[in-house]
């Protein structure tokens, strides 16, 4: 950038920019934004399955997240170059959708492009490619419908969704106790589904954790947790049949909103005004005992003295609780949010079988628990742990159990997991390649090379031989017809999927194959990428 002066002595800017913007043309192009994506899909490879390894990430501000979930570590990871940022936005759509299967999805993704870009080699054109990968990806999602299986399962009868709920968290760092972590998952979405609808608001299931303790002593709560205490530390600590005013207006005298002086210069004034501060208190309590309350939670706090009152009043109070928990308790006890002391009667009282306060470890770290509520349709799921990390990690864990549980009371189909679905596409994309004459052909075997290259990293990372594991399952299932067997990735002895309790939900993995494919689509169609220069 240049500054000039024109005949006026006015200053103005000429950009020198222009011949120094990259560009890149056709086919360069095209292998530049493929290795892109490979190199993002590279990253994620190794921690694909139940094998797979963590990544540890460190924000420019120091915090250290460690995770093995796909989405996640797309989100967190610094990336500059845009068709890498389309990898991330791929596996948040998954994420947003699914909830599972983030980190398939990108290995999906740079899988197919790698084949295309042999393809593209051989002279092929990026069109007639994309062609065929939209014919591939549509055989594979029929052939999907095809070979899965339905899940029935009742109010009564969980087990079905808890074997699906198992596999999403036996790749995590949680495995140890996936069989209580997915019970608890699939008991927290089943007493906020409404079944009838096939619908599940997953708002209503608060995930809340707390370091200390271990693992095993994660619980789900019907009700809410809230990481916050009594007011004053004798309040009684446990209520029973609680009847809970739920205030968003200060529990305090007013402040004069005027600018004026107040000149207290005797002490009958200073009485007089402490006594009318006191009477103004004494109202706002009288208001909530006369509509029966026993419980005050208020959004905002209040002094000492107020405190104090209120402890006189037996009046249990709990102040600074935040909005988002607000609604969650309004909604769980049945109470309306007041925002006016004026406004409060007895029917916008929430009710609460049980309020009790439980502290934590030799901490003064206490919780109040609100169970047994008018309306058990919000309930919370807190978590114990050795550390910040393992906790947050056990959300993102719980976090996908949850969805995988709630795809299936929307749509009860299943695949086998373990890469049996995968490698059954691609037998059947490879068998419909010979019915298509064209270039596309080429495109569509290639795609079915790619649907084995996800089976390959999973038999990797579970420290398999890759080739020689993929073609033995391969082979099984052609012989025997079979689409059950997949890599046997903990060592138990059996290929059979079946035998092994490895399922997938069938809108996930389908999902995962056309969100790939539309991905790959739009890199290959690039042809002309023009970059500004760098400073």
């Amino acid at each position: 950038m240049a500054l000039a002066f024109d005949e006026y002595g006015r200053p103005f800017i000429i950009v020198k920019e222009q011949e120094q913007k990259t560009r890149l043309r056709g086919i360069e192009a095209q292998k530049a934004n493929i290795s892109a994506g490979k190199a993002v899909a590279r990253i994620l490879r190794t921690s694909l399955g139940p094998k797979g390894m963590d990544k540890m990430l460190q924000s420019p501000d120091g915090d250290v997240t460690i995770t093995n979930d796909g989405a996640t570590i797309l989100e967190q990871m610094d990336v500059d170059n845009q068709i890498a940022k389309l990898m991330v936005e791929l596996s948040r759509s998954q994420d947003y959708d699914i909830g599972d299967g983030t980190t398939g999805v990108v290995v999906m993704a740079g899988a197919v492009l790698e084949q295309a870009e042999r393809l593209l080699e051989r002279g092929i054109h990026p069109i007639w490619i994309a062609e065929g990968y939209e014919m591939a990806s549509r055989i594979a999602v029929e052939h999907l419908d095809h070979i899965a299986q339905k899940f029935d399962f009742g109010p009564t009868n969980i087990e079905p969704l808890v074997q699906t709920c198992m596999p999403t968290l036996s790749s995590k760092i949680v495995n140890r106790c996936k069989r209580p972590l997915a019970e608890i998952a699939v008991e927290a979405v089943l007493s906020v589904a409404d079944l009838e609808r096939k619908d599940v608001n997953l708002d209503l299931i608060k995930v809340e954790g707390k370091v200390g303790g271990k693992l095993e002593d994660t619980e789900l709560v019907y009700g809410i947790t809230v990481d916050k205490d009594m007011s004053h530390p004798q309040m009684p600590k446990k209520i029973e049949d609680a009847k809970i005013a739920i205030l968003t207006c200060p529990f305090e005298p007013p402040k004069p909103k005027t600018k004026h002086k107040v000149d207290i210069d005797t002490v009958e004034k200073f009485q007089t005004l402490r006594q009318q501060e006191q009477k103004y208190f004494d109202d706002m309590v009288q208001k909530c005992k006369d509509v029966g309350a026993t419980l005050v939670i208020c959004q905002w706090g209040f002094d000492d003295e107020a405190n104090h009152l209120l402890m006189h009043r037996n009046l249990p109070a709990v102040r600074w609780v935040g909005g988002v928990e607000l609604e969650l308790i309004a909604i769980a006890t049945g109470g309306r949010i007041v925002p006016r002391f004026q406004e409060l009667t007895p029917e916008k009282l929430g009710r609460a079988g049980l309020v009790r306060e439980k502290s934590f470890g030799t901490t003064k770290d206490k919780m109040l628990y609100i169970e047994h509520c008018a309306n058990s349709r919000a309930v919370t799921i807190f978590i114990r742990g050795g550390n910040k990390m393992m906790i947050e990690e056990t959300k993102r864990s719980i976090h996908d159990a949850l969805c995988v549980a709630r795809n299936l009371i929307r749509n009860n189909s299943i695949v086998y997991g373990g890469g049996s679905a995968e490698i059954s596409c691609s037998i059947a994309v490879e068998a419909a390649a010979d019915k298509y004459p064209g270039v596309e052909q080429y495109a569509i075997r290639a795609f079915a090379d790619a649907l084995d290259s996800v089976s390959i990293a999973l038999a990797e990372n579970s420290g398999l031989q890759p080739i020689e594991t993929l073609s033995a399952v391969k082979s099984q299932q052609i012989k025997e017809n079979n689409p059950h067997f997949g890599i046997d990735c903990n060592d138990v002895g059996t290929n059979d999927m079946r035998e092994q309790n490895v399922f997938e939900t069938l809108i996930g993995k389908q999902q995962q194959i056309l969100l790939a494919t539309q991905v790959v689509k739009m890199i290959l169609k690039i042809d002309d990428v023009i970059s500004p220069s760098d400073y």
